[in-house]
């Protein structure tokens, strides 16, 4: 285990490793129950959906944990899922098995991507104070997350506004912040896991967590069972075989991959850059690596190989795209910086299918303080960016800003980029400005006028 996770190079243990992967899988769990709800909406079977959700993140979590070291986690995104049942089936009339097709394809042209070195250029080309701002504004995105995990944001007539602290659910939050800050001041080791554990007991008694559940059948067998409806439906008539018997649809079915493709790759290279850089799990060493090689030498270029082969295996067996979660920050930061952090989190969620039950008394009370602890400590980025400098601080400002407020990584990048490109052209620097950046803009707009109409 020490000779292939590398361990002690990497400066962690065995028991920190599975700390960090439980804390990591804790706080994502939400998905298992999420995914089948969000895309039953789309005419799924919800079960079938269930399995998929875990056997997607169980093997897109090996691949990333197996053949690129890192301790990220995959499973199928928010956001993406709704884009898969409101836009593309709700709105624009797909069949879902349509729809998983298109994500299979956008899976395939992730793959074509990254095994060239167009992904390389991307991460490259990005200038160092808009890979700062999107460490903190992820750090600000999970934070928000967690704000709204627990209750403590509401918003009245569409206006946000601090909550009244009247509910179990609310205290409960306040508690479980005020705990894993406690155990972080006073250097507890596996803080942020204790903190979720503790605040699912004091949960119990204050009949916030709902113990009636455990003991219940999980239909695990009906759910096997409803998995044929959508295993392999991507690939069939009903999939890949109507998506493209009209023609006339080929244009706006195009454009749809890219914009899941154009979604799922800057979430990614979002998470790698915000999370990777400040815990040193991808060094400088390895950036040197990911400029200078061809083939998969540096971790990020086997991360990316990971994230990207998963989207085609999850819509194979019937889920929206799959992605590297930010949540795996909780973990990163709960120590974990190898593959072993990874394993963890497979098993976990391997595991779920039979204990679903005991794994959703876990209320989002207990997981919300983990995810603003970890968004605060991300916040560091910001001293890396020169705040006195509009060069640097326009392009910063609304990568962070729309980031966190649109829920959405990949457009808080596409703020940033557009941002930059625009002072450059001012400044009369454009030439500074890479063509990817450039190009990457150029589609981030047409994206959007496409949306828009």
């Amino acid at each position: 285990m020490e000779k292939f996770f590398k361990l002690k190079q990497s400066g962690t243990t065995v028991s920190r490793e599975v700390i960090a992967g439980a804390t990591t899988f804790f706080a994502m769990a939400y998905i298992i129950f999420v995914n089948p709800s969000m895309l039953g909406l789309a005419g799924m079977p919800e079960g079938a959906v269930l399995l998929a959700t875990i056997i997607a993140s169980v093997i897109g979590t090996l691949i990333m944990a197996l053949f690129a070291n890192v301790p990220y986690a995959v499973a199928p995104g928010m956001g993406l899922n709704a884009f898969f049942t409101f836009t593309v089936v709700g709105l624009r009339g797909y069949s879902w098995q349509e729809a998983l097709a298109m994500v299979f394809l956008c899976g395939v042209i992730n793959v074509l991507i990254t095994v060239t070195k167009l992904r390389k250029m991307i991460i490259n080309s990005i200038p160092e104070s808009l890979q700062n701002a999107i460490g903190g504004g992820i750090g600000i995105f999970i934070a928000y997350i967690g704000l709204l995990n627990a209750n403590l944001i509401v918003f009245n007539d569409n206006i946000p506004a601090l909550t009244t602290f009247n509910s179990r659910g609310v205290l409960l939050a306040v508690m479980g912040i005020v705990i894993t800050i406690i155990l972080l001041i006073l250097n507890v080791k596996g803080a942020i896991f204790i903190g979720i554990v503790a605040t699912t007991i004091i949960g119990i008694p204050m009949k916030v967590v709902d113990l009636s559940g455990i003991g219940v059948s999980s239909g695990v067998g009906d759910a096997f069972k409803e998995l044929g409806t959508t295993f392999g439906a991507a690939l069939g008539s009903e999939g890949l075989g109507s998506l493209f018997s009209d023609t006339s649809r080929l244009p706006e079915v195009l454009m749809t991959i890219f914009a899941f493709s154009l979604a799922d790759t800057f979430d990614t290279i979002g998470t790698f850059i915000g999370t990777g850089r400040q815990s040193g799990i991808f060094d400088d060493a390895d950036e040197k690596a990911l400029q200078e090689s061809t083939g998969f030498k540096s971790k990020m270029d086997k991360a990316l190989f990971a994230d990207s082969i998963a989207a085609s295996i999850g819509a194979v067996f019937g889920t929206s795209n799959t992605t590297t979660y930010v949540e795996s920050a909780a973990g990163i930061q709960a120590g974990g910086r190898t593959g072993l952090t990874a394993v963890v989190t497979a098993f976990l969620f391997l595991v779920s299918i039979f204990l679903a039950p005991i794994i959703g008394i876990v209320p989002s009370q207990a997981t919300a303080p983990a995810l603003i602890i970890v968004g605060i400590m991300m916040l560091s980025s910001f001293k890396g960016i020169d705040w006195n400098n509009f060069e640097e601080a326009v392009p910063a400002f609304f990568a962070t800003v729309f980031m966190g407020l649109t829920y959405s990584i990949s457009d808080g990048i596409a703020a940033g980029f557009i941002f930059f490109c625009i002072v450059k052209l001012v400044k009369g620097k454009g030439k500074e400005v890479s063509p990817v950046i450039w190009v990457a803009c150029a589609l981030f707009i047409i994206n959007y006028i496409i949306s828009a109409i």
